[in-house]
């Protein structure tokens, strides 16, 4: 047995206090479910209109909101092990849920620790060779991590990864198609706008140049020596 004590607690906590998905459902993490609408999950964890980011609006609408669960009190054997759970949107929808663990939560943990855990759960994991893409790019500061291993059906999948950036592990869900579609958008978006980067840089400039025109001729009137 690789971990004993205060980090096996830990560890059944992730699974059985905090459990990933009930009844082995990967169309939801906890009580956020794929195909969830932007305002409804909003309002479900009491975000504001501010929170929501807006990653690309054509050819499909992209949007990200990040939620932060708020700190468990009471028994110390309650401890919430996630610190962040980001959820991405396809024009309106929740379609891939990034569900990062706290550091302290997950000390001394190993992958094949989460993985024996996690498994119990799904069944035997797959390892394959791959690695998950994080599309918007806007929120992470790598494009891709190695997975670690995988778990899924033929609509969702849910992947385990260690977040080289944070020195974490954090959780991939998905919906297949969804997802799918997103990339191809995504991917279109990225390539419209490097082509529209030059016309738009030069219409900035000319912005520029002419608020900076109105403001002088507004202070040349009211300038007094």
């Amino acid at each position: 047995m690789k971990i004993i004590g205060h980090g096996a607690i830990v560890l059944a906590l992730i699974v059985l206090s905090n459990p990933l998905i009930y009844g082995q459902d990967l169309s939801k993490y906890r009580t956020f479910s794929f195909g969830t609408t932007l305002s409804a999950l909003a309002q479900q964890i009491d975000a504001r209109p501010t929170d929501i980011a807006v990653v690309h609006e054509h050819p499909a609408l992209i949007q990200e909101l990040a939620w932060w669960p708020p700190p468990s009190f009471g028994s110390s054997l309650r401890v919430e092990p996630v610190s962040r759970i980001l959820f991405s949107f396809y024009n309106g929808a929740l379609y891939r849920m990034l569900v990062t663990y706290d550091q302290s939560a997950i000390k001394g943990l190993t992958a094949d620790d989460l993985i024996q855990v996690i498994s119990t759960k799904y069944g035997t994991a797959t390892r394959p060779v791959a690695e998950i893409n994080f599309p918007t790019n806007a929120s992470y500061e790598d494009k891709s991590e190695k997975l670690i291993a995988r778990w899924e059906d033929p609509q969702y999948s849910l992947n385990l990864v260690r977040l080289s950036s944070q020195d974490t592990f954090a959780i991939v869900m998905f919906s297949k198609q969804a997802d799918a579609q997103a990339a191809v958008s995504i991917a279109e978006s990225v390539k419209l706008e490097e082509q529209q980067a030059p016309q738009k840089a030069a219409a900035q400039v000319q912005k520029n140049a002419a608020d900076l025109e109105v403001e002088r001729k507004k202070n040349i009137q009211a300038f007094r020596p």
